[in-house]
């Protein structure tokens, strides 16, 4: 029987793709979007995958989101932690609300994403939780202390729950992506773009699907011997 992976903000981005490749290798698979029903519609209408819309950071709608998802496409065995925001400024121009939204929708929703799908995996003796943190987690990032410290815990976060569940088959590892080419980071000026480039030194960006491809190995039953890692995809620009 396919397994069901759920991917939260698995429509647009890195998300997208990892939905994507994950349908392909087989599992069922839902997604969860936060506002663009437009593209969430479209992503549903292209690739045949169950899209779900809910706050990741608010427990109530994720216990019940995840409920949904089980009871229509099925158990969570994958769950892949994908969602983020960013709202950068200078630490002394930053704003409360800007730190409590990021850390709301980035590190918060490792518990309130979790916390409904990991007593089902610990009973059925399976399950693998992938978060994606980032580059920026572990060096830190002038006018992201908010991201960098969220994405820093989601670190932390995953060495831990992966030793509470290891002896009930139950993986956690983390992938850390640098600068990957997608639309926002496409975005930004030429300048900025060649010099990001500049300073990694396999000379490219990193591509959404290099990213899904890790999320695929990690899911899988070859990888049940990983536990509490942090898989660093960077093109080499920072050496964790």
């Amino acid at each position: 029987m396919a397994r069901t992976a759920l991917v939260s903000g698995g429509t647009r981005g890195i998300g997208e793709a990892i939905s994507i490749a994950l349908k392909l290798a087989g599992y069922n698979v839902a997604a969860t979007y936060a506002g663009n029903d437009d593209k969430a519609a479209a992503f549903r209408e292209a690739h045949g995958i169950a899209v779900f819309k809910w706050d990741v950071g608010d427990p109530k709608a994720c216990e019940a989101g995840v409920a949904k998802v089980e009871a229509e496409v099925g158990p969570v065995d994958v769950l892949v932690n994908n969602a983020g925001i960013t709202r950068d400024a200078m630490f002394h121009k930053l704003t409360f609300e800007k730190w409590q939204e990021v850390i709301r929708t980035n590190l918060d929703s490792m518990f309130t994403m979790t916390r409904p799908v990991i007593e089902g995996m610990r009973e059925r003796n399976f399950g693998r939780i992938i978060n994606i943190t980032s580059i920026n987690g572990q060096k830190g990032q002038m006018g992201q202390s908010n991201y960098s410290a969220a994405k820093a815990g989601v670190i932390g976060f995953t060495k831990a729950l992966a030793q509470e569940n290891a002896r009930k088959g139950v993986t956690v590892n983390a992938i850390a992506p640098g600068y990957i080419g997608t639309e926002m980071v496409q975005a930004v000026p030429e300048k900025v773009l060649e010099s990001i480039v500049a300073g990694i030194p396999v000379g490219r960006l990193g591509t959404a699907e290099e990213i899904a491809a890790s999320v695929l190995f990690l899911a899988g039953d070859n990888a049940g011997f990983i536990t509490g890692s942090t898989l660093t995809i960077n093109g080499g620009q920072y050496l964790a």
